[in-house]
């Protein structure tokens, strides 16, 4: 049987370069240091990091509680200069057959004729007009246009920037954001069951994060049907 006299210098050689290997792929897994000063981020045209986004709404449900859903399926990109925020233009699609209630049969309901009619209205669009005001640090308003079951209005939307930076795993710079507005459904022609307690406000919530872009897009991708 051969006996080798350096076991432990192998194996300590073998960890230490595994270490090297690590720090060697950009920095590692280092955690991520995320910037919360709109000036100091990085200006241009972001896409939508779909993996880490959400649109939940709330509606009244018959004055005994809120009814809360949301949609799975959405794409956006911003095109945003922070050291001229008004100058920054959000555009966003919503897949409106994705609507996820916890409940697949009144999720089907919903997208029939009586509710959203995704088949004639598939989807959603949001698209910011004009910026309205700084409220306080990190909190804009801005208003735009929104179409949605055929129809389109202006809504006001208010925005709060949580930080930006690059992102460690993902490697891309990244930006943070959440929003909400609300609206009167039956200014949008879906007013089934308003009169019988249903809510016609519906409040939306928007939680997304965005990713720096490495070619100009215009516009958001068109978003893949639900199926």
């Amino acid at each position: 049987m051969s006996f080798s006299p350096f076991p432990k210098f192998r194996q300590v050689s073998l960890l230490l370069a595994c270490v090297a290997l690590l720090t060697s792929c950009d920095g590692g897994l280092a955690p991520n240091t995320v910037d919360t000063e709109v000036a100091d981020m990085q200006s241009g045209q972001y896409t939508l990091d779909k993996d880490h986004a959400s649109v939940v709404f709330k509606v009244n449900h018959l004055g005994f509680s809120t009814f809360i859903g949301r949609f799975n399926s959405l794409d956006a990109s911003l095109d945003f200069d922070p050291e001229k925020i008004e100058s920054s233009k959000l555009h966003v699609i919503v897949d409106m057959k994705s609507i996820d209630v916890n409940n697949p049969k009144f999720a089907n309901d919903l997208r029939g004729s009586d509710w959203l009619d995704t088949e004639k209205f598939p989807q959603a669009v949001f698209k910011t007009t004009r910026f309205v005001e700084m409220k306080e640090k990190n909190s804009f308003k801005f208003e735009g246009d929104l179409t949605f079951h055929g129809v389109t209005a202006p809504v006001t939307l208010d925005v709060k920037f949580h930080g930006g930076g690059r992102n460690f795993l993902t490697r891309k710079f990244t930006l943070g954001f959440s929003a909400s507005t609300s609206f009167k459904r039956s200014a949008f022609g879906a007013d089934n069951m308003v009169s019988f307690g249903v809510g016609d406000d519906v409040e939306l919530e928007i939680h997304a994060e965005f990713q720096k872009a490495k070619a100009l897009e215009k516009t958001a991708a068109p978003v893949t049907p639900a199926s």
